[in-house]
């Protein structure tokens, strides 16, 4: 039998208040290394300040080379019993501080209760703990959500950090071979003076390659990403490779078919995303993935949702103004409405304020801060996303796209120094030197790979040296090794569908759509949920697409009743924007790539 739960509070903190939403720890393994310093702990924990603004808590080890501290924003259990970091019981036993949330948190500990264990508080905080505490760092399997964890195990000294399936939530990790530091936030990591800040070249040319840095790198040189979906250890001797936890391909390919039921499939993921100790509202546009969840949301929730909408001053009146289309669906489903319109003046206002809390260089995200500052006044905590719709529905245009590209292009795949000539010859003319990623058809487009590179860059990868040192530019795509990496990603995908979505999920998802919700969201003190970035539902959809039958965005949207208007279901995709090309480059051409050069100068790179 485990020992309840009890709280061991230090000399230095003698107090815990409700504390979540941003971590930060401290591991001084190495023999020769200092003790950890409970100052630049504390400097760091307040540094992600805004991620958690419900409470601080740390907590030191006896002999000084263990930390962990913590920032919460209060959502489920909201007593002193929920605070972190959390102790499992004994001297021997372990402590957590953690980020995220589980929604199966009550069904994993009703199988820990059967197996003796018992409980002091009703947070997902502790079930973590105990789960742990039965199956190891492989329990973690087990968790339906998202989190980023790090739990130090006395009785073993070893530091046991875990990221979800799909890297909803962040993890950063700065090992300069004696000390390990982690961290919700890479930025807050690379302020310290212990840790290389220096511009990694493999971060920069991934940034200006495809609009946001692909873990494991970040933008410095001295922090990087755990992989999403994986547990590390770090022990006396240092940190062990990542362990997976879930492999995208095995979800995308070995599965048993089965037709199943997508209305049941999505309703079970909002349900579950739904949990929550606070009124959970929505981020609602005129797009099929977040009317379909208002619909949804309204089905399985116990009263009215609210739903944040948001417009843009230089889109009324236009195809591109959301909020019509969106009060539809408000109305229809019976959400409590709150719209919020945004003008270029205002995006100047706020643009310094934005850049500050971009935790890493990103193209995208300017929209979720400002919807996320909207729920903030609107009174909500926690807002449910659209966010994967896509990669999961095939909704995206490279779906059809990269096919057609490769189709195009093909012949050129066997001979790759021909293509690459022509790429070169074709880069002088009038009509292909004005586009270069029609130029590099030559050279890219004969491969799946190519294909989707082509699609989805913000630039080429021999256009480089134009926007960085080229010294620089030619170390970071030798790191980078980019075409190799995103070649690994097919490896038992399967078919061109398959691998397409692997792709999507692993490098735009993952590496933009996901770290830019994140910390957009977490400015404002709002947990954004994704119901459609779901292991679970994953499994389903995929279940399904094994049978023959992979539902697209329509399908989707059909599962709500009452159904949605015409005005809705057959509008043509344009994606939820903001036009920042206009606000911050004068409406001039230069368009992404040159508000990517405007945040990379704000990085010094």
């Amino acid at each position: 039998m485990v020992a309840t739960l009890r709280w061991l509070p230090t000399s230095r903190h003698p107090v815990y208040k409700p504390v979540m939403c941003g971590i930060n720890a401290i591991f001084a393994y190495g023999r020769n290394a200092p003790p950890v310093s409970e100052q630049e702990l504390i400097r760091t924990r307040d540094r992600m300040a805004k991620r958690g603004p419900d409470g601080a808590g740390s907590w030191l080890s006896p002999d000084g080379r263990v930390a962990l501290a913590h920032r919460r924003l209060a959502i489920i259990d909201l007593s002193e019993a929920g605070a972190q970091p959390m102790a499992a019981g004994g001297p021997d036993e372990p402590w957590i501080t953690y980020n995220g949330e589980i929604y199966n948190f009550r069904e994993v500990r009703a199988s820990l209760e059967a197996d003796g264990y018992r409980f002091r508080s009703e947070c997902d905080t502790e079930v973590i703990l105990r789960l742990y505490q039965r199956d190891g760092a492989p329990g973690f399997a087990k968790l339906r959500g998202m989190y980023a964890v790090a739990l130090w195990d006395p009785a073993k000294q070893q530091m046991v950090l875990a990221r979800d399936p799909f890297g909803i939530k962040p993890l950063y990790v700065a090992d300069d071979g004696a000390t390990l530091r982690i961290a919700s936030s890479a930025r807050a990591l690379s302020e310290l003076p212990e840790i290389d800040d220096s511009i990694s070249p493999a971060g920069a040319a991934g940034f200006h390659l495809l609009g946001s840095v692909p873990e494991p790198h970040t933008i410095w040189q001295g922090v990087r990403a755990l992989p999403a979906g994986t547990f590390m250890i770090v022990g006396r001797e240092g940190a062990g490779d990542p362990v997976p936890l879930f492999d995208l391909r095995a979800a995308i390919a070995e599965v048993e078919a089965d037709a199943g039921d997508l209305g049941e499939a999505l309703r079970d993921s909002v349900r579950a995303h739904l949990v929550a100790d606070v009124p959970v509202g929505l981020f609602l546009s005129a797009g099929l993935d977040s009317t379909t969840l208002a619909g949804l949301a309204a089905e399985v929730s116990s009263g009215p949702v609210k739903a944040i909408s948001l417009g843009f001053d230089e889109f009324a009146g236009t195809v591109n103004d959301e909020v019509p289309l969106a009060s539809i669906a408000a109305d229809l489903y019976g959400c409590d409405h709150d719209i919020q319109r945004v003008s270029a003046r205002e995006f100047a206002d706020c643009a310094d304020t934005i850049l500050a809390d971009m935790d890493q260089p990103t193209i995208d995200g300017v929209n979720v801060w400002f919807v996320s500052r909207a729920a903030k006044r609107a009174g909500l905590k926690v807002a449910l996303s659209g966010l994967g719709g896509d990669e999961l529905f095939r909704g995206y245009d490279t779906f059809s796209d990269v096919p057609r590209i490769l189709r195009m292009a093909r012949p050129l795949a066997r001979r790759p120094r021909v293509g690459a000539m022509l790429r070169r010859v074709a880069a002088g003319l009038p009509t292909f030197g004005r586009s270069p990623k029609l130029a590099g058809l030559f050279e890219y487009g004969g491969t799946l790979d190519g294909a989707w590179l082509l699609r989805r860059a913000l630039r080429m990868p021999w256009e480089l040296g134009e926007v960085l040192d080229p010294d620089m530019a030619a170390a970071g795509l030798r790191e980078l090794d980019l075409m190799a990496r995103l070649n690994a990603s097919r490896h038992g995908s399967g078919s061109e569908q398959n691998y397409i979505q692997a792709l999507e999920i692993d490098w735009y998802m993952k590496n933009q759509l996901l770290r830019d919700a994140d910390w957009a969201g977490m400015a404002h003190g709002i947990e954004i949920r994704v119901p459609l970035v779901d292991p679970v539902l994953f499994a389903k959809i995929r279940a399904m697409a094994a049978a023959g039958n992979w539902p697209g965005k329509r399908q989707m949207a059909e599962t709500v009743s009452p159904p949605l208007p015409p005005e809705i279901l057959d509008r043509r995709k344009t994606g939820f924007f903001v036009p920042v090309a206009d606000w911050v480059q004068g409406g001039t051409s230069s368009g992404y790539r040159g508000w990517a050069s405007e945040i990379a100068g704000r990085y010094g790179f």
